[in-house]
């Protein structure tokens, strides 16, 4: 029955398999319960109960995504938006949380209106195969750089007139971990195990215990507490006339992370038709939808597909059973916040870099003789990495491309609805730059 419902054998993968891989896409997703609180108590919310929220959101929406949509895609708070929401509209431009995210629900219904209507879909087939390939290897040197970041292995120097990163201390005990991590996982691939990344995390992580690096697992009990952040979102305030550009540049910033994200992690994935079209796309933008109006009235920031379910991709999932497997491992976080420091970054940041490695790849779909292909999808990896926003590069490619072939007398080319998102994506630019210059 399972066999049928998930169709393992149609997608010729096992459910010891697909165990493997939700497994792994938790270990590389664990994070977020420590990040992303952190970041969203920087903007005056309860850190306590975002932690309760996001596992909330995350096994909820992750389990849809597993047993409606039959996807391996984790979905959870995206990293990115809750930054922008902290750092930019609350403490930069003074506004309150409570209605941003009113902007962040009003952006979700909008959402699902979308999806429904079809239109998100018909824009998604729009986007051309160059761009879904620089999506794949955007997201794969962004995954990279995180790890490296996370890792310790690349650092931001303190220090005046130094370069904006540079290497860590290599002489770091756990920077040096981190390193053994990463050639452990390369060693056992190249041996065709596909446990590499779960069984390196496990080894590496029992060394840092018992080196004295990383404490032993808690099991330290935590009533859930959602009370801080429940329907404390504030939609009126979000709809007034000084709020729209901000409700607008959340909107654009949210669509094409979403689509992006959804796209290049299922090109990794191999879902992609012939067209480049992922089959029954309405089903995982309506779970990202539907979880993003959720969590807007839980007490989150903006939710969706997560770029580090390429790493349980990699470690073979290819059904929803990987993501049902996930939701259950992201359950106990719900009552037991001790787990949150069982794994350390320098044990699941290498995975990350290996993501990055095996979805460079697509790099040579790209055609090279094609100025107007190439530097769009150039544009798009660069602007990724170097801005530390998917939005930034997505929105970048999407806004060149048809420019590029209007002024090579090639209009022709370009679908409508990528003129749709090359506008949307010029007046986030816009509206960005507009609120970033506020005073």
């Amino acid at each position: 029955m399972m066999d049928r419902f998930f169709r393992l054998s149609e997608n010729g993968t096992t459910v010891g398999r697909e165990l493997l891989a939700g497994i792994t896409s938790f270990l590389t997703t664990a994070y977020i319960f420590v990040v992303h609180p952190g970041i969203v108590a920087a903007a005056g919310m309860d850190r306590e109960a975002s932690v309760t929220v996001t596992a909330l959101i995350a096994f909820a929406a992750t389990l849809a995504m597993g047993l409606y949509a039959r996807r391996p895609f984790v979905v959870a708070p995206y990293m990115g938006v809750n930054a922008f929401i902290a750092f930019v509209l609350v403490q930069g431009l003074g506004y309150r949380w409570e209605t941003a995210l009113g902007a962040v629900f009003l952006g979700g219904v909008a959402f699902t209106l979308l999806t429904l209507v079809g239109l998100r879909a018909w824009l998604a087939r729009a986007v051309p195969a160059s761009l879904k390939y620089s999506f794949v290897v955007g997201i794969g040197l962004f995954l990279t750089f995180i790890g490296l970041k996370e890792s310790g292995i690349v650092v931001k120097p303190e220090a005046p007139g130094s370069p904006p990163v540079d290497l860590g201390d290599l002489l770091d005990p756990r920077v040096q971990l981190a390193i053994a991590c990463l050639f452990l996982m390369i060693l056992l691939r190249l041996y065709r195990l596909r446990s590499c990344i779960v069984v390196s995390i496990a080894v590496i992580t029992a060394l840092g215990v018992f080196l004295g690096l990383q404490p032993s697992p808690e099991a330290v009990f935590t009533p859930p507490r959602i009370e801080p952040l429940f329907l404390r979102l504030d939609i009126k305030g979000a709809l007034s006339i000084d709020f729209i550009p901000v409700v607008l540049t959340l909107f654009v910033l949210d669509f094409v992370d979403t689509m992006g994200t959804l796209i290049g992690v299922s090109a990794r994935a191999g879902f992609l038709d012939a067209e480049g079209n992922l089959p029954d796309i309405q089903r995982p933008m309506l779970v990202d939808s539907l979880a993003t109006v959720g969590g807007a009235l839980l007490g989150t920031t903006t939710s969706g597909t997560f770029i580090e379910s390429a790493a349980g991709i990699e470690a073979g999932g290819r059904t929803g059973l990987a993501s049902v497997c996930t939701a259950l491992c992201f359950l106990p976080v719900i009552f037991c916040s001790g787990l949150l420091g069982s794994v350390p970054s320098f044990a699941y940041s290498p995975a990350l870099i290996l993501v990055g490695i095996l979805m460079f790849e697509p790099i040579r779909r790209i055609d090279f003789e094609d100025e107007t292909e190439v530097i769009p999808a150039f544009l798009t990896v660069a602007l990724m990495i170097f801005t530390y926003n998917l939005a930034h590069g997505i929105t970048a490619g999407l806004m060149s491309y048809p420019l590029l072939k209007l002024l090579r007398g090639r209009a022709r080319e370009v679908p409508a609805g990528l003129w749709v998102l090359a506008i949307l994506s010029a007046s986030y630019f816009i509206l960005y730059a507009s609120l970033i210059a506020a005073p």
